[in-house]
Protein backbone atom coordinates (compact mmCIF):
# COMPACT_ATOMS: atom_id res chain seq x y z
CA UNK A 1 0.00 0.00 0.00
CA UNK A 2 1.42 3.37 -1.04
CA UNK A 3 1.56 6.27 1.37
CA UNK A 4 1.42 9.73 -0.20
CA UNK A 5 1.54 13.18 1.39
CA UNK A 6 0.72 16.55 -0.16
CA UNK A 7 3.53 19.08 0.25
CA UNK A 8 2.34 22.67 0.61
CA UNK A 9 4.31 25.86 1.05
CA UNK A 10 1.96 28.53 2.28
CA UNK A 11 -0.96 28.54 -0.16
CA UNK A 12 1.02 26.74 -2.90
CA UNK A 13 0.80 23.00 -3.49
CA UNK A 14 4.41 22.13 -4.28
CA UNK A 15 3.70 18.48 -5.04
CA UNK A 16 3.43 15.14 -3.32
CA UNK A 17 5.83 12.68 -1.78
CA UNK A 18 5.26 8.97 -2.04
CA UNK A 19 6.75 6.52 0.43
CA UNK A 20 9.02 3.99 -1.22
CA UNK A 21 11.94 1.85 -0.19
CA UNK A 22 14.57 4.19 1.19
CA UNK A 23 12.48 7.31 1.69
CA UNK A 24 9.94 9.64 0.13
CA UNK A 25 10.00 10.38 -3.63
CA UNK A 26 8.98 13.94 -4.61
CA UNK A 27 6.65 14.67 -7.53
CA UNK A 28 6.28 18.38 -8.35
CA UNK A 29 2.96 20.03 -9.18
CA UNK A 30 4.27 23.57 -9.79
CA UNK A 31 7.09 24.77 -12.04
CA UNK A 32 9.02 26.36 -9.17
CA UNK A 33 9.48 22.90 -7.66
CA UNK A 34 10.51 21.02 -10.83
CA UNK A 35 14.17 20.92 -9.70
CA UNK A 36 13.02 18.66 -6.83
CA UNK A 37 11.22 16.25 -9.20
CA UNK A 38 12.23 12.68 -8.46
CA UNK A 39 14.37 13.56 -5.44
CA UNK A 40 14.38 11.05 -2.61
CA UNK A 41 14.07 12.45 0.91
CA UNK A 42 14.60 10.62 4.18
CA UNK A 43 11.35 12.03 5.63
CA UNK A 44 8.36 14.00 4.37
CA UNK A 45 9.53 16.87 6.60
CA UNK A 46 12.82 17.00 4.69
CA UNK A 47 10.82 17.37 1.47
CA UNK A 48 8.81 20.22 3.01
CA UNK A 49 12.04 22.01 4.00
CA UNK A 50 13.46 21.60 0.50
CA UNK A 51 10.27 22.98 -1.04
CA UNK A 52 10.32 25.99 1.29
CA UNK A 53 13.94 26.62 0.35
CA UNK A 54 12.95 26.78 -3.33
CA UNK A 55 10.73 29.80 -2.57
CA UNK A 56 13.14 31.58 -0.25
CA UNK A 57 14.37 34.82 -1.83
CA UNK A 58 17.93 34.54 -3.05
CA UNK A 59 20.50 37.02 -1.84
CA UNK A 60 22.43 38.79 -4.54
CA UNK A 61 26.14 38.09 -4.32
CA UNK A 62 28.05 41.08 -3.07
CA UNK A 63 30.21 42.74 -5.66
CA UNK A 64 33.47 44.53 -5.20
CA UNK A 65 32.97 48.26 -5.63
CA UNK A 66 33.76 49.53 -9.09
CA UNK A 67 36.84 51.68 -9.21
CA UNK A 68 37.36 54.57 -11.53
CA UNK A 69 40.26 54.31 -13.94
CA UNK A 70 42.83 56.96 -13.14
CA UNK A 71 44.75 58.75 -15.90
CA UNK A 72 48.41 57.81 -15.82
Amino acid sequence: MASAHVIEVGEITAGIVVLEHGGFRFFASERAFHPLEGALFRTADHAVRAARERLRPRKMPSRAPLTRLEAV
